[in-house]
């Protein structure tokens, strides 16, 4: 697995799926479900748009518990 390392404080849900190497209905749909996406929560903007934090995204990447 490549290593990812993220500069930005909040990555937008296509660059957070695209991290992943997946789809960002993915990470929507899961969000949905259940309420994270295997625990990490974004934050959602007053304009709907969710930011994902860098720093979580990382260690999740990275196999760390978050």
């Amino acid at each position: 697995m490549a290593n990812h390392t993220f500069t930005l404080q909040n990555l937008t849900t296509e660059q957070f799926a695209e991290a992943l190497h997946g789809k960002p209905s993915t990470i929507r749909t899961r969000l949905c479900k259940t309420g994270s996406f295997y625990g990490i929560r974004p934050t959602k903007l007053p304009s709907g748009r969710l930011l994902w934090p860098a720093e979580a995204v990382q260690a999740f990447l990275n196999g760390e518990v978050i």
